[in-house]
């Protein structure tokens, strides 16, 4: 049970004067370490089954899992907050909306152990029995640092996640800025996500779209339900001391496709030429991309898959 639960609520505000909810996680951090848990580790905030929720104005620190998680839900708005947690504390991840829609979380700063956002949405055959996509998401003036992703989509993706903007975000002391990721057993699609004005430094790797992240619940997945991932746009993207400017590794079986870059610069680190991209199974456009990208993405003028977008 999460500290603060609700399930099937309607029109529920979450506001203070910046006043601090405080998870006090070390004690789930170590027992999780140690292997010692019986139980899942409960999350900050959850709403399930619920419609017309603001959270405002709080500081959120030490979650034992992730900080704040609508799953089911729909009209959530996310504003003014701040997250915080311990760079090496697992699995504290800022925002994760689940199988949620009409989903707006702006101006605000998260530091913690894991993905500053990642929207999701169930995961392997329970997720793509229940078939819930998350949808119509918007991802605005977001500040923030972490050792693992800046704006994150999935893993778990197995209902479907379309129509999500990125927009005005800064990443400080990242581990990869813009992350995409699925994998096999996953089914649902990723489609129609627009990721655009970011400024990134010093980050491990800038942009990361892949087939084969993430673990699995159990056995029972089907290998043979792929994701499908198409209608990616990043644009207007600058990095500093980026150490790999960024992979794009789609599933041999179901290629990604639609993959839109224009205008990224992505500076490396000083010293020796920093790491090319890493592209396979993947198809799409480049435009005004620096270093240059993988021969996979051709000039938008060989292809019409991105014209839209440039």
């Amino acid at each position: 049970m999460s500290f603060i639960h609700g399930d099937g609520l309607q029109d529920v505000i979450i506001t203070g004067e910046n006043g601090t909810i405080d998870g006090q996680g070390d004690v789930w951090w170590n027992m999780w370490r140690q292997r010692t848990l019986l139980f899942t580790r409960p999350n900050l905030v959850e709403f399930v089954n619920s419609r017309g929720i603001i959270i405002s104005n709080v500081i959120f620190r030490n979650s034992p899992f992730w900080n704040i998680h609508p799953v089911y839900s729909r009209n959530v708005v996310i504003r003014y907050v701040t997250i915080l947690a311990p760079l090496d504390s697992p699995n504290t991840d800022g925002i994760d909306p689940d199988s949620s829609s009409n989903v707006c979380i702006e101006d605000s700063y998260i530091s913690t152990g894991d993905d500053l956002v990642a929207v999701k949405s169930g995961w392997d055959e329970y997720g793509i029995a229940y078939g819930r996509p998350s949808s119509d998401i918007t991802i605005r003036r977001i500040t923030g640092s972490s050792p693992f992703s800046g704006i994150a989509v999935g893993s778990e993706t197995s209902g479907g996640v379309k129509n999500v903007l990125v927009e005005n975000i800064n990443l400080y002391n990242m581990g990869v800025g813009i992350h995409i990721k699925t994998n096999i057993g996953r089914g649902g699609f990723i489609k129609n996500i627009t990721v655009t004005d970011v400024y990134m430094e010093n980050v491990r790797k800038g942009i990361k779209i892949a087939g084969d992240v993430g673990d699995h619940p159990d056995e029972s997945f089907n290998p043979n339900a792929l994701p499908v991932v198409y209608g990616i746009t990043l644009k207007s993207i600058w990095g500093e001391n980026v150490q790999q400017p960024g992979s794009i590794q789609g599933l041999k079986n179901s290629p990604f496709t639609g993959i839109c870059l224009s205008n990224i610069n992505l500076h490396g680190v000083p010293g020796p030429r920093s790491s090319p991209w890493k592209c396979s199974d993947v198809s799409g456009s480049a435009l005004l991309v620096s270093p240059w990208p993988c021969s996979e993405l051709t000039s938008p003028h060989q292809t019409g898959s991105c014209s839209d977008h440039f």
